[in-house]
This record gives C-alpha cells, sequence and structure tokens, in this order.
C-alpha cells in the first residue's frame, strides 16, 4: 500500500509538471521600419494670365494646367499676350509612392492699387492622387480669373500667396 501511494504521488507530480509545460508556448519577432525620402515641394514658376482686355460685360479667362488660355463673356485676349504660364512646381520624393495634392488659397484676390479681381477654380496636373516617377515630377497649376466689367487697367497681383501641399498617401 505504501508503494501505491508513492506511485499515485509521482503520478501526480509527474502529470502536473508535463500539463505545465504544454500550456507554454513562446514565439520571436523581429520589428522592422523603412525610411523613405521626405516628399517636398518646390515652386519653379508663379501664375501668370497674361494680357487681358475687358469691355463693359464681364468676364473669365480660364487657364489649364498646360498654361493655354480661353476667355468668356466680355473678355479678350490680346494678340500680344504678354507672359502666361500656369503656376510650375516640383516634387520629389521616393520613387513609386503615391500623394496627394491639395491647394488652398481660393478665392484667391488680386489687386492693382484699390481695384480687385479673383481667381478660383484651381485645377491641377497630375490629379491627385499621382505617383512620384524618378527624379524631378512637374505639377502645374491653372485657375479661372474672374474679370469685372469694365475692369480698370492695371497689374493685378496677389497679395498672398495660395499653396499647394503634398503629402504621402
Amino acid at each position: 500500500m505504501k508503494h501505491l501511494k508513492r506511485l499515485i504521488s509521482f503520478a501526480v507530480i509527474f502529470a502536473a509538471i508535463t500539463t505545465a509545460a504544454l500550456a507554454q508556448a513562446t514565439a520571436t519577432a523581429t520589428a522592422t521600419a523603412t525610411i523613405v525620402s521626405p516628399i517636398l515641394i518646390t515652386k519653379s514658376l508663379d501664375m501668370n494670365f497674361g494680357n487681358v482686355a475687358v469691355g463693359t460685360t464681364a468676364g473669365t479667362v480660364v487657364m489649364t494646367p498646360a498654361g493655354a488660355r480661353s476667355a468668356t463673356g466680355g473678355v479678350t485676349l490680346p494678340a500680344t499676350a504678354g507672359t502666361v504660364s500656369a503656376a510650375t512646381f516640383n516634387v520629389t520624393g521616393t520613387t513609386g509612392y503615391t500623394y496627394t495634392i491639395a491647394i488652398t488659397g481660393s478665392p484667391l484676390t488680386v489687386t492693382s492699387g484699390g481695384n480687385t479681381m479673383t481667381v478660383t477654380a484651381f485645377t491641377n496636373s497630375p490629379a491627385s492622387p499621382a505617383t512620384l516617377a524618378a527624379g524631378d515630377n512637374a505639377l502645374t497649376v491653372g485657375a479661372t480669373l474672374n474679370v469685372g466689367a469694365s475692369q480698370v487697367a492695371g497689374t493685378y497681383v496677389s497679395g498672398t500667396p495660395f499653396s499647394v501641399t503634398v503629402n504621402y498617401n
């Protein structure tokens, strides 16, 4: 009987140790981080609607991101166009990554003395989201210039700039 008690005690202890050993498992993992080049944007060229003529009817000058102009309403575009350019920026970052483009500052007021016009409906190329290629990536911005009837002659300039923000997706 004494022998049986020892055998039972040994079996209980062995079962407890075995159960404890089977209830625990361990795995390991590593941590990884990839640092990407920061996305950067720099201005290359300001937006310039060029020479615009207006009569007694208001109108607009629509500039595409490619720098092409068209006129509506009482606005005409003289043969001597002056300096015409869509705003141009250079975007750099990690090749193959996508990014969003946000333009703020609309409506933008342009003034000449006490006279004003507004710039609205900003458009950009490429469209957002865009994908970064190797090297420099051109980003161009067009908009609509809203010209009043009998707008006073002068060179109209924005007192504050509009902002173009790019951000990785």
